[in-house]
């Protein structure tokens, strides 16, 4: 089994990168951009310089807009290219516990409710916390759900991160309070249930390596729930769902402007709803017809740009191609 790890970075190499460069199994790479420093180097690291990006071929190469999140695509791609059975994605400011470890793609615990939402984070902490693009008008529903003991295939899990989890800016401006999750055991969520989940301790399964697709038009801090999203509806059509574990990770998070960050997290504060509903709308089963539909009436509802359909069909188009 073929293992990669793919994370962007504008920055000197970090204690995480330095940690998880040091992980046995596994291949790195790190996608740079034009803020990344040109003499990037770190052992056990291939790093793709901007220009090593350029000589890569790969069709999405021609569309993909610098400074922005979704260039961590070409990690993707290089994984693909090859031969990854697994892609971890992290930032460069997670830290590995000594517990992180490639989880089994099975869970035997599922999390069931009657909300359409569900706030994973009440299952691992009693601490009042949300993920970033959890609904806002959810927040403060007292939502209550069960534990069903059974078995779900999992196409993706979201490990969760200690001290500084992913939440929102407003979460950070209100409280600004460390967070530490006390529950360690893995979960699935029930299909049916939306759930946001990121881009930052995550493990994907081969079969589902073209959902990993980051949306370009949208804000650095939308790009990987927007996917997060879209690629739960289309993973329920596959007999599969989305699990969470425990911490494994714990971020010492790179200096942010939280107010820059609350303009940038606007578009899921007061779409997500309204995109729920275009995900349900979907009918097909097959996964890129699934993306393209998906994407096309996000466009028409003004949620991405026109010129997103054309990055997605440059998307769909590689992953093809190298998983030939």
């Amino acid at each position: 089994m073929k293992k990669f790890i793919v994370i962007t970075s504008i920055s000197h190499p970090t204690k995480g990168l330095k940690k998880f460069s040091k992980m046995e199994g596994w291949d790195i790479v790190l996608v740079g951009d034009k803020k990344t420093p040109s003499d990037w180097f770190l052992p056990n690291v291939r790093y793709l310089s901007p220009k090593d990006q350029e000589r890569l071929g790969y069709e999405i190469i021609k569309f993909l807009p610098w400074n922005h999140y979704s260039r961590k695509m070409i990690g993707y791609l290089y994984a693909i290219e090859h031969g990854a059975d697994i892609i971890f994605e992290t930032d460069d400011d997670n830290i590995p516990l000594d517990n992180w470890a490639l989880p089994n793609f099975i869970s035997e615990k599922t999390i069931t409710s009657r909300s359409n939402f569900i706030n994973i984070y009440n299952y691992f902490t009693e601490d009042y916390v949300w993920p970033r693009g959890f609904p806002l008008a959810e927040i403060s529903k007292n939502t209550s759900f069960s534990i069903v003991n059974n078995k779900n295939d999992i196409a993706v899990w979201q490990g969760l991160a200690n001290k500084d989890p992913d939440v929102d800016a407003i979460f950070r401006l209100v409280f600004n309070k460390e967070i530490n999750f006390n529950n360690f055991e893995n979960i699935s969520i029930q299909k049916n249930i939306y759930c946001p989940f990121n881009s930052q301790n995550t493990f994907w399964k081969k079969e589902f390596f073209p959902l990993l697709y980051l949306p370009s038009t949208v804000t650095f801090r939308f790009t990987d729930i927007l996917r997060g999203y879209v690629a739960q509806r289309i993973i329920w059509n596959y007999g599969a769902t989305v699990g969470f574990t425990g911490p494994s990770v714990y971020q010492e998070r790179n200096k942010h402007n939280l107010i820059n960050d609350f303009k940038e997290e606007i578009p899921f504060y007061v779409e997500i709803e309204n995109i729920v509903k275009i995900l349900d709308s979907i009918k097909t089963k097959n996964m890129d017809k699934s993306l393209i539909g998906i994407y096309k009436n996000l466009n028409n509802n003004n949620h991405v740009r026109t010129e997103e359909i054309k990055i997605l069909n440059a998307w769909i188009t590689d992953v093809k191609n190298l998983l030939k």
